[in-house]
């Protein structure tokens, strides 16, 4: 029976909890998880856990932030005034907003405060900083 390695298509059913027990992710529900080792299109502590499974293989794994999303970067909030945003929207914390870099490549953002007229926008992903734990079920190597 063939080991996951770099290069394989694989397939997996997931759950990711917060240290609170708080499921932020899960596959449950849907159709498996579906990527290629070794081409960064998911976390490296993720790739990392499995690694080395093989079909009907069972893992729980805790990645710490710097092997998920980042620690989070107090670079990337910015203040802005209300009067910045369009003129139709009514800013809330949580909302979701994108931003366009110079070079025109977006950047997806929340707002996390607002004060009076100052609006905080964080372009961290919102697991930065986070300690992660997945529980993955591989279902299928190709």
């Amino acid at each position: 029976m063939s080991i996951i390695k770099d290069g394989d298509t694989v397939k997996v059913h997931y759950t990711g909890t917060l240290e609170s027990g708080e499921v932020f992710d899960s596959s449950e529900g849907r159709d498996p998880l579906q990527f290629t080792m070794g081409s960064g299109q998911l976390i490296p502590g993720f790739e990392k856990a499995v690694m080395g499974l093989k079909v009907g293989d069972s893992t729980e794994t805790n990645i710490p932030s710097a092997e998920a999303y980042g620690e989070h970067n107090p670079q990337m909030e910015v203040k802005v005034e209300k009067s910045q945003l369009p003129p139709d929207m009514e800013p809330e914390i949580g909302m979701q907003l994108q931003l366009n870099q110079e070079s025109g490549q977006p950047v997806p953002c929340q707002i996390t405060n607002i004060k009076g007229e100052e609006i905080t926008i964080d372009a961290n992903h919102p697991l930065a900083g986070k300690d992660l734990t997945f529980n993955i079920e591989i279902v299928e190597i190709g």
